[in-house]
C-alpha cells in the first residue's frame, strides 16, 4: 500500500485537513450528485499532484509521454489509489474550492474544450473568460496550486497571461479550461465567468526552448566527437628531419634488435624524401648495410621457429598416441562389461547407459585414430626415399653448412663496411679540403665582384647621360631647324609686303618701266621641273576660281612630289606675278590669304 500511495503521489491526507462546508445549497447538491458526500475545501493544497496529472512526463525532453487526468480531488478523499482509467472514459471533473472563490466544473456531456497546438517551450498560458472583479491575487491564488509562477500579465478585458517556472505545470493549468469561477458566494454576472485556459505563444519561451536545443545539440556533438576521438586509431609517431646526429642515433638502433622496427621505418621516410644526396651517400649505405644484416637473423629466427614447430608436432604426436591408447583401454573395458558373464547382472538401465557410453568412446577413438592416421600421411609425403637416420644427418649437416656461410656472409659484410666508413672518412677530408679552399676564393671573388658591379653601375650612368645628351642635341637641331624655316618665311612675306606696296604706290611707274622694258616683266623659269609645276598649279587654281591657300595647294602637290616643301611653291607663285596673285579675305583672327590664277585677265586686259 505504501508503494501504490507513493506512485499517485499522496493520496490521503488527515481528516483534520477537510472542511464541511455547507452554506450553498448549489455546491451541496452537486457534491451529493456528483460523489455522495459533501464538498470539501482544501486551504493552501496543491490542485493536480505532478504524478497524476502528468503520468510519465519528462521536462528535459520537452514533451508529454503518457498524460493520464484524473480527478484532482481525490488526494483530498482519502481514498484508496485506482488504476488510471482507459483513454475512452471521460474524466469526471469536481468542485474546487479556494479562499476567495469557487471553481465549478463543466457539464461532463459537452465536448472537452479546444486548444491550440503546443507551441515548443511553452511555459506561459492564455486564461480568459475572468470574472470583471477578478484581481492578480485571485488568479495568482487559483493557478498558483499548478506550479511556481513567474509572471501574470491581466488585461482589463477578462484575461491574462501566466507564465510558470516548467513547462509540466502549463498542463496543470490547461486542466482548468472550461471550469465556470465565481467570487464568493455573489451571484452577480461581474463576478462571475468560464475559464478557457489554453497555450500561449510567447518569445521568451520559444528563446529559452532554442537555448535549451542548442546546448542539448552542442552536448550531442560533443560526445559525438568524443566518441570518435576514442575510436579513431592513434597516429603513427612523428619522423624527425634529417641530420648527421640523427642519422647517428637511427645508425645504433639500426644495430638494437628491439628496436630494429622503429628505426626502418625512419629510414624509409628519409629516403622517400629525397634526403640522400652525394654528401651523405655513404652514411645512407652503412645504415641500409646495417639494415641487411638482419636478414641472418629474421632466417635463424626461422629455422629455430620451424625447430619448434617440429617438436611441437613430434609432442602432439606422442601426445595423442598415449590418448588413443586409453581409449582404447577405455573401450576394452566397455566390451569386457557386455560380455554374458558381467551383462546379466546389469539392470536394464545401467545396460543402456553402457551402451551409450560405449558406442560415444568407440566414435571418440575413431575419430582420434583417423587424425593421428592423417598426421602419418603428412610425413610420409615429406619424407624421401632415405632413411629418417640419413635424413637427420643431412639436416643437421646443412645446418652446419648454413651456420658457416651465414659466419662468412657476416664477416664479408663487416669488411665491406669498414672498407665503406674508410671512403666515407677520406671523402669528407676532401670535401672539408675544398670548402676551405672555397672560403679563400670566395673572399677573393667577393671582392673582384664588387669593383665589376661598381665598375658596371658607373657606365651604365655615363651611356644614360650620354643618351641624355644625345636627345638634347636632337631636339635643339631640330629648333634650329624649325627657326630657320620661319625666319626664310618671314623673309619672303616682308618681301612681298613690301613688293606690294611698291606696286600700289608706283603703278604709273611701273607700267612706264614695263613699256620701256618688256624683259623685266616676269622672271623667266629657271628648270624643266619649275614649268611642271606651274602647269600643274596653274590647272588647279583654274579648277578652283575662289582660290585656294598655301597649306591645301601644298598637300595637293605633296601627293606628286613627296620632297617638295610649302615654301618653294610660295616662291614660285610670288616670281610670277602676272599669272598668280594673292588676296586677303576675313578680318582679325580670321584673316586668310589665298592664291588665284589671274593668267586670262592679263591677257583681256591687254
Amino acid at each position: 500500500m505504501a508503494t501504490a500511495a507513493d506512485g499517485v503521489g499522496s493520496i490521503a491526507i488527515d481528516t483534520s485537513q477537510l472542511n464541511m462546508s455547507v452554506t450553498e445549497p448549489a455546491a451541496w447538491a452537486t457534491a451529493m450528485n456528483n460523489l455522495g458526500m459533501v464538498p470539501v475545501g482544501l486551504a493552501g493544497q496543491q490542485l493536480v499532484t505532478d504524478s497524476i496529472c502528468l503520468r510519465g512526463f519528462d521536462p528535459n525532453i520537452n514533451m508529454v509521454t503518457g498524460i493520464t487526468p484524473v480527478n484532482p480531488m481525490l488526494s483530498s478523499m482519502g481514498l484508496v489509489a485506482q488504476p488510471p482509467p482507459p483513454a475512452e472514459v471521460p474524466v469526471i471533473k469536481e468542485i474546487i474550492h479556494c479562499k476567495s472563490c469557487t471553481l465549478f466544473p463543466p457539464n461532463p456531456n459537452l465536448p472537452p474544450p479546444s486548444t491550440r497546438e503546443r507551441p515548443p517551450g511553452c511555459k506561459t498560458v492564455f486564461v480568459g473568460g475572468l470574472p470583471e472583479n477578478a484581481t492578480e491575487e485571485i488568479i495568482q491564488e487559483v493557478f498558483e496550486q499548478c506550479g511556481d509562477i513567474t509572471a501574470i500579465r491581466k488585461s482589463k478585458k477578462n484575461f491574462c497571461h501566466i507564465r510558470f517556472a516548467e513547462e509540466f505545470m502549463v498542463d496543470k493549468a490547461i486542466y482548468l479550461s472550461g471550469y465556470r469561477m465565481r467570487l464568493g458566494s455573489s451571484t452577480d454576472k461581474k463576478d462571475s465567468g468560464r475559464l478557457h485556459v489554453d497555450f500561449a505563444q510567447a518569445r521568451d519561451d520559444f528563446y529559452e526552448w532554442e537555448c535549451k536545443q542548442r546546448m542539448l545539440a552542442r552536448e550531442e556533438r560533443h560526445r559525438r566527437k568524443m566518441e570518435e576521438d576514442r575510436m579513431r586509431p592513434p597516429s603513427p609517431p612523428a619522423i624527425m628531419h634529417y641530420s648527421e646526429h640523427e642519422a647517428t642515433l637511427l645508425a645504433e638502433k639500426l644495430k638494437d634488435d628491439s628496436k630494429f622496427s622503429e628505426a626502418i621505418s625512419v629510414l624509409v621516410t628519409w629516403i622517400e624524401r629525397g634526403e640522400v644526396n652525394r654528401r651523405t651517400a655513404n652514411q645512407f649505405y652503412s645504415m641500409v648495410q646495417s639494415a641487411n644484416s638482419h636478414i641472418r637473423r629474421l632466417m635463424n629466427e626461422k629455422a629455430t621457429h620451424e625447430q619448434e614447430m617440429e617438436q611441437a608436432k613430434e609432442n602432439f604426436k606422442n601426445a595423442l598416441t598415449g590418448i588413443l591408447t586409453q581409449f582404447e583401454q577405455i573401450v576394452a573395458v566397455f566390451n569386457a562389461s557386455t560380455r554374458q558373464k558381467a551383462w546379466d547382472h546389469f539392470s536394464k538401465a545401467q545396460r543402456k547407459n553402457i551402451d551409450i557410453w560405449r558406442k560415444h568412446s568407440e566414435e571418440l577413438r575413431n575419430a582420434h585414430s583417423e587424425q593421428l592416421m592423417g598426421i602419418r600421411r603428412e610425413e610420409e609425403m615429406e619424407m624421401s626415399d632415405e632413411d629418417s637416420t640419413d635424413n637427420l644427418s643431412s639436416k643437421k649437416l646443412r645446418v652446419d653448412e648454413s651456420a658457416l656461410a651465414a659466419q662468412a656472409y657476416a664477416l664479408k659484410e663487416e669488411n665491406d663496411s669498414l672498407r665503406w666508413q674508410l671512403d666515407a672518412y677520406r671523402n669528407e677530408v676532401e670535401l672539408l679540403k675544398q670548402e676551405k679552399g672555397q672560403l679563400f676564393r670566395t673572399e677573393e671573388s667577393l671582392t673582384k665582384d664588387q669593383q665589376l658591379q661598381f665598375l658596371q653601375q658607373t657606365l651604365q650612368g655615363m651611356q644614360q647621360q650620354l643618351l641624355k645628351i644625345q636627345e638634347e642635341l636632337n631636339n635643339k637641331k631640330s629648333e634650329l631647324e624649325q627657326a630657320k624655316e620661319e625666319h626664310t618665311h618671314t623673309q619672303t612675306i616682308l618681301k612681298i609686303l613690301q613688293d606690294q606696296e611698291i606696286n600700289v604706290l608706283t603703278v604709273p611707274v611701273v607700267s612706264q618701266d614695263r613699256e620701256k622694258n618688256p624683259e623685266k616683266r616676269s622672271q623667266p623659269l629657271k628648270s624643266e621641273k619649275e614649268a611642271l609645276l606651274i602647269g600643274i598649279i596653274s590647272t588647279f587654281l583654274h579648277v578652283h576660281p575662289f582660290g585656294a591657300n598655301i597649306e591645301y595647294l601644298w598637300s595637293y602637290m605633296q601627293q606628286l612630289d613627296s620632297r617638295i616643301s610649302a615654301n618653294e611653291i610660295e616662291m614660285l607663285l610670288m616670281r610670277l606675278p602676272r599669272m598668280f596673285k594673292q588676296e586677303f579675305s576675313g578680318v582679325g583672327a580670321t584673316l586668310e590669304k589665298r592664291w588665284k590664277f589671274c593668267a586670262f585677265e592679263g591677257i583681256k586686259t591687254t
